[in-house]
């Protein structure tokens, strides 16, 4: 399956997420995404160093949120592999696999539970292929 299936099919087709982007674990490149969703580089350079637990990266991230696809988000919690974010009633979730970031976004009438629970199990899926 190609990356842009993931977004398209195991992501944004579940109907819990309406906009997804798969980067690679550097946060040098898009492998795909949904149209009209852009992770900048610098916001995947941001990402990169909250999963990395760079020296200050996730104080920052908690204390000014996060920035993804030119939009600002609160963050919620940062957990291991994962962090959450909400805007308003929109949110985001993002998980890091072993040689990718899956970068997913759920709408105002899509369950965060729902949406994290599709990204994580995509997550664990890629683990276990190997990427």
């Amino acid at each position: 399956m190609s990356w842009q299936a993931y977004v398209d099919s195991s992501l944004v087709g579940t109907g819990h997420l309406d906009k997804g982007a798969i980067i690679s674990v550097a946060g040098d490149s898009v492998w795909a995404s949904s149209a009209g969703f852009t992770v900048q580089p610098e916001e995947m350079k941001t990402l990169v160093a909250i999963l990395n637990n760079t020296s200050g990266a996730v104080d920052k991230a908690h204390a000014d949120g996060i920035h993804v696809g030119g939009e600002r988000y609160v963050v919620a919690r940062i957990e291991g592999r994962s962090i959450y974010a909400r805007k308003g009633r929109t949110g985001i979730c993002i998980v890091k696999t072993t040689q990718a970031i899956i970068v997913a976004h759920h709408g105002e009438t899509a369950q965060a539970g729902n949406a994290t629970q599709t990204t994580e199990a995509l997550a664990d899926y890629l683990i276990k292929a190997g990427y």
